[in-house]
């Protein structure tokens, strides 16, 4: 999902900063929420957890660029359900920062676009969660239904909003629509392999029951919400 460099430049990219602080400002209350219920620390690791693996899936994970941007496995249906809502979106921040500032300094430029592209998608993943997910069900019981929807809301979520920044940047012509058009059909893949992916570690998780309370995990993953 990393927007190519010139796809929004001049003082259009402007917005993308106001967005990105609207999106951090978000990130940093859900983080404030965390740390009161489950404590500090417990939010600092689960973060450092995230960030790792996010850094993994931007860097090391098979990555292709197709049209305006590239398709990544960014697993951020994942990330939410074993983590949470904060330590995810924190994950998700610093490690697309962490990827650029090192490996891909040619993306910072567009770092608002692609943290707004993130972030905001999972915003809304987690008020879809609250409808779809009853609140009876831990998140490691999770059905296959329950996934692919989170998964798709997700993607989708990025899909939408690199084709926002595209229109924004270069205009609705053909040869742009087209980019936008191959792109989210490459990016949509993704949704027929996540589902089985959160199938698969939430099994895996179960088996890691005894460290329920350790703050390593969310809370509601091996409970019921209160």
């Amino acid at each position: 999902m990393h927007i190519e460099p010139g796809v929004v430049d001049g003082a259009k990219i402007a917005l993308s900063y106001a967005t990105a602080t609207g999106a951090v400002g978000m990130a940093m209350k859900m983080a404030v929420d965390t740390a009161r219920c489950d404590g500090v620390g417990s939010l600092l690791v689960r973060s450092l957890i995230t960030t790792a693996l996010v850094f993994f899936f931007f860097e090391v994970l098979p990555h292709h660029p197709v049209g305006v941007s590239e398709v990544h496995l960014i697993l951020g249906s994942t990330l939410f359900l074993i983590f949470g809502a904060a330590p995810a979106a924190i994950g998700l921040a610093l490690g697309l920062l962490v990827q650029g500032v090192f490996f891909a300094p040619f993306d910072l430029p567009q770092y608002g676009m692609n943290l707004t592209t993130l972030l905001v998608p999972l915003f809304a993943m987690g008020v879809l969660a609250e409808k779809v997910i009853p609140r009876k069900r831990a998140y490691k019981d999770v059905s296959y239904w329950q996934a692919l929807v989170l998964s798709t809301s997700y993607q989708g979520g990025i899909v939408c909003w690199v084709g926002f920044w595209a229109f924004y940047g270069q205009g609705f012509g053909m040869e742009n629509v087209g980019h936008v058009a191959s792109f989210g059909a490459a990016y949509m893949t993704v949704v027929l392999v996540e589902p089985l992916i959160d199938l698969a570690i939430l099994a895996a998780v179960k088996t890691l029951y005894r460290f329920r309370d350790s703050g390593l995990f969310e809370r509601r993953l091996y409970r019921a919400a209160n």
